[in-house]
């Protein structure tokens, strides 16, 4: 009789619950199967890849062009995609706190004061998510030099629903994710490219 991989995987960690090596196995695939469940929305044709001046891992960025119709006083104002990765450790901090913030005014008919029910839990979740999602737009906004627009004009646009990413996520897992926004560019923060002296022959 043959067995799946992941029912193997599972049998495998209920046999040997001490087993370090069987619980990362089967940790491992659980996580890669969430990153599958929902679809990244497509690169979008054209623009120009960008190089990151400070190091930030599993991202890309593209200067889709100039937007002429936002104006900024500190400079020209571009259109951005970027596609990054939300730390799911980052994500799980923000959901302590916002369950920590909750449970402190939490006053629900039929439930203990300060008891979350359960279907504020997704709630919870989702608005941990996108928190994560904004804070690493922040992020890559510096990683690759630039300056974000303050108001309505700095807003991000996921192209992923973040209802779906929340179907079935684990709190504590990485989420990739692909957006677009506005912004200019930081004089303080480009790369210059230097010539170098030829050499004499």
């Amino acid at each position: 009789m043959k067995l799946s991989i992941f029912a193997t995987l599972a049998l495998a960690a209920s046999c040997s619950a001490f087993s370090p090596q069987a619980f990362t196995t089967r940790a491992t695939a659980i996580s890669s199967s969430q990153m599958m469940a929902y679809e990244l929305k497509a690169e979008p044709e054209g623009g120009e890849e960008m190089q990151s001046v400070d190091t930030m891992t599993g991202s890309k960025m593209k200067n889709m062009g100039a937007a002429p119709d936002t104006k900024d006083d500190k400079g020209d104002v571009h259109t951005f995609w970027v596609q990054a990765v939300a730390d799911g450790k980052m994500i799980k901090s923000f959901r302590t706190q916002v369950e920590k913030d909750a449970s402190r005014k939490a006053n629900f008919p039929g439930f203990r004061k300060g008891q979350i029910p359960p279907y504020a839990q997704p709630q919870m979740t989702m608005f941990s998510v996108q928190e994560g999602i904004i804070k690493t737009c922040e992020a890559a906004v510096a990683a690759y030099g630039l300056k974000s627009l303050s108001g309505e004009a700095g807003a991000v646009e996921v192209h992923e629903d973040v209802k779906d990413i929340c179907k079935g996520y684990k709190v504590g897992e990485s989420i990739e994710f692909t957006a677009s926004f506005k912004a200019i560019f930081d004089p303080e923060k480009q790369i210059v490219a230097v010539e170098e002296p030829a050499e004499e022959e």
